[in-house]
Order: C-alpha cells, then structure tokens, then sequence
C-alpha cells in the first residue's frame, strides 16, 4: 500500500508511516450492516422522490447571482441570526430563516454588524489570536482530562501489562516526530491512557477545511489489541464509517472484520497508522464508496451519481460541524479552532458560494483564480438537480457567517445573500 499522505501541501517527515503501512497491511474501511438503519443521514436512494423544499426555487434564477449590489435586506437577515441564542448542538431550523422584515432598522443592524467585527478582530486580538494559532504544536502533553469521552472508563482488575507505559510512550515519540500539518495531538501526563486528536480534511474531499475530533483510549492489554477510538460526531452521520453515536468502523481497530493483514498487529500497527488511516481512507474523495458492497458500483455511472449527492448531504453537514465546534471546542484545541476557522472562514465561504454555482463538491483547487472560475460553463441543467442541496447549504450558510463573525473572520458580511433562501434575483450565466 502507498503511504498515506493526509495532504499533498505537507512538509512534515512521514518515513515511520511508510514503514507502517506497507503493502502487506492494507486496512479495510467499512460500515458495521446492523448500524446503517440507526443513520440520520441515509445514502441515497433514487428509489425516494425528491422534496421541493420551496415554491421559489423552480428554476435556476432562485439560486444564485454574482452582483449583490442591489439587494438591501442583508443586514436585517443578520439580526435574526444574532438574536437566536442556541445552545450547543442545536442547528437553526429552515423556518427561523424567514423573509427580512423591510420595516427594520437597518442602520441600527448595519451599526450592530460593523460594531461586532471591528471590535472581535482588533489589531491587537486579531494578533494574538492568529500568533497563538500558528504556535499551535503538533503534539503535546496537557493535564487537564475531564471533557474526555473514555475518562470514566475504568480498568477494574485489570491492570497494565509488563512494558504499557513504555510503549505508550514511544508512541509518543513517533507522533511527535512524524505527524503531518493537518493532524494535532494531545496527551495527558497524568492518564497515559487517553490521548485525543484533531484531524484537518484534506482538499479535493467534502470534507475540506474542516476540523474533526477523536478520543482514543489504550487498554491495559495494549498494544496486544487495538486503542479504543471514539468520534465527535456532535450527533451527525456524515461518513459510513463514522457514526453519528461516535463509532468508528475500522478493521484496523477491530470494529469491523477485515482479512488477516488489515487487522492490529501487536508490535506493527500504531496510533500514528490509525490517525493516517482515517484521514486518508475515512475521510476520502468518494465517502458513499466506503459503504460495503457500494465499491462495485465506483466508475458506473449510477455509483457516480450516488457518491455525488452523498458528497453534497456530507458537505452540509461538515459545515454543522464548523459551527458547533466553535460553539464548543475540545478542552486544549480552542487556539487551534479559533485561528482555523478565522483564516478558513473566506474560503469556505467561498466554496459554499461556488458549489451552489453548480460546482461539484471537492471540485475547487486550491489556488483557481476568479479567470479560471468564470471560464468553467454554468448550465440549467446542472443547477436543476440541485435544489435541495442548494437549499440547505444556504440555511447552514446561515448560520455560518455569524458564527464566522463572532470568531473574528473578517467581511463575511458580504456574503449574506447567499444565505438568503428567499431571494429571487436572476442567475447571472
């Protein structure tokens, strides 16, 4: 097997990973069958009708238009926003986004705007902000455990076996040697046992620029069996293999059964190949293909479609996973998480603005100037099959942008009509 690389921009050494994963250890990703029907978010179905979400959406001038200007009830769609306090895991509902009301003081709301983003991002906290972010380590060790998922698991009688804590802590070593950019560790000095990561999405995939956590736990048996790995799904199913009760279905954790070669092998497999595996094999290009028995269908053009659409639901609910991380970061990433979201809020945005387009998600290269943008041909045909995802995209960019705002991101104001599902302004071809 090839080394799994979680991104091609990094710079970091991966030598212990090719080691690790080497052709003879191939790690199946798979979905455990008596799970599927307890999925929020089930795979497609073209045996399912389509819902039309709104009346106002029947063609493709409800979409989008690339000329703003003369829409003026964007602020007042702001102070619906700021006014709905939610609690953590709650997502605003498709109703709470109604029409503007044009007999509210818009300069009031347009005070309210240019007051909370002058005063969130001032020179001098934008600069701390962004200084303790690009200070953020790969790894390190942390004392405080409490908000972690496996911190009242209890070994009982059970007691580590002779060599656990030195092979914890060579496990340390080689992740602080040999983690990539995009995935940030954590350990505990006092709970050797507990360890938790963050994981950036790759480009190229429905889940780019987002931040994803998991808890890990190595039993007293580790490492002759697999560490426990639990996902912070925040009640979301947007993979086959992660659920949204926190399971992570994986042959190389032992969760799912997988041949001989991709299972945990005591004194070989790592927490390191764990990591890369999930980046790399979880959080994919194609994530429908994940599913089992879904892999025969990849280059037909009905397995195509399918992993199209599930890209479009898991986009969405990546972007669900942005706002109630900022809500609620894990206990020790809190830098990492404001500074992320605070220089990715723009191109996120910018992609969201770009997949209602009509662009297909994970499309956009990093890099594509405006040019190359325009020159790529926007038709009726692509935008009339995507309503609902268009739909929900704007209600979930909705709630983005304030919550972009409050984290310090600069003049995400202007792409409050995006958000709008109200609109009926042409689309500009």
């Amino acid at each position: 097997m090839e080394t799994v690389s979680s991104d091609s921009g990094s710079n970091k050494k991966l030598k212990y990973s090719e080691d690790t994963l080497s052709s003879d250890q191939v790690i199946t990703t798979a979905s455990d069958p008596d799970l599927v029907n307890d999925d929020p978010m089930d795979l497609p179905n073209d045996s399912e009708p389509e819902s039309e979400s709104s009346d106002n959406l029947d063609d493709a001038s409800s979409y989008y238009d690339e000329d703003f200007s003369y829409y003026d009830e964007t602020l007042s769609l702001q102070a619906q926003f700021d006014a709905a306090d939610l609690p953590p895991g709650v997502e605003a509902s498709v109703p709470w986004l109604e029409l503007p009301d044009k007999t509210k003081n818009l300069g009031n709301v347009s005070h309210h705007l240019n007051s909370t983003s002058s005063s969130s991002v001032g020179s001098g906290e934008e600069d701390h902000v962004l200084e303790k972010y690009a200070q953020f380590k790969s790894f390190d060790t942390v004392q405080d455990f409490s908000d972690h998922h496996y911190v009242k698991v209890a070994s009982g009688s059970n007691k580590p076996g002779k060599g656990w804590a030195k092979t914890i802590q060579n496990e340390w070593k080689i992740l602080e040697q040999n983690l990539p950019e995009t995935i940030f560790v954590r350990v505990y000095e006092e709970r050797m046992d507990l360890l938790r990561a963050a994981i950036i999405g790759a480009s190229g995939t429905p889940y780019h620029d987002g931040l994803f956590f998991f808890d890990a736990f190595f039993p007293p048996q580790y490492p002759n069996v697999p560490p426990h790995v639990f996902y912070h799904s925040g009640g979301l199913r947007l993979n086959p293999n992660l659920y949204n009760c926190g399971k992570v279905c994986l042959s190389l954790l032992g969760t799912w059964s997988g041949g001989k070669d991709e299972n945990w092998i005591s004194g070989k497999s790592t927490m390191l190949q764990v990591l890369l595996s999930i980046q790399a094999l979880v959080l994919n290009a194609k994530p429908y293909f994940n599913e089992p028995g879904y892999e025969r269908s990849a280059g037909q053009a009905h397995g195509e479609k399918q992993a199209k659409s599930y890209n479009e639901n898991t986009f969405v609910l990546s972007c669900k996973t942005m706002q109630y991380t900022l809500r609620s970061p894990p206990k020790h990433f809190e830098d990492l998480v404001a500074g992320h979201f605070r220089v990715r809020a723009h191109a996120i945005l910018e992609a969201c603005k770009e997949y209602v387009k009509g662009h297909e998600v994970g499309s956009l290269p990093e890099g594509e100037t405006e040019e190359e943008e325009e020159k790529q041909e926007i038709t009726n045909d692509m935008i009339s099959g995507r309503k609902n995802f268009a739909l929900n995209l704007r209600t979930i960019v909705g709630s983005l942008i304030p919550a972009f705002i409050s984290n310090g991101a600069k003049d995400c104001e202007k792409y409050l009509p995006l958000a709008d599902i109200n609109r009926t302004a042409p689309l500009k071809m």
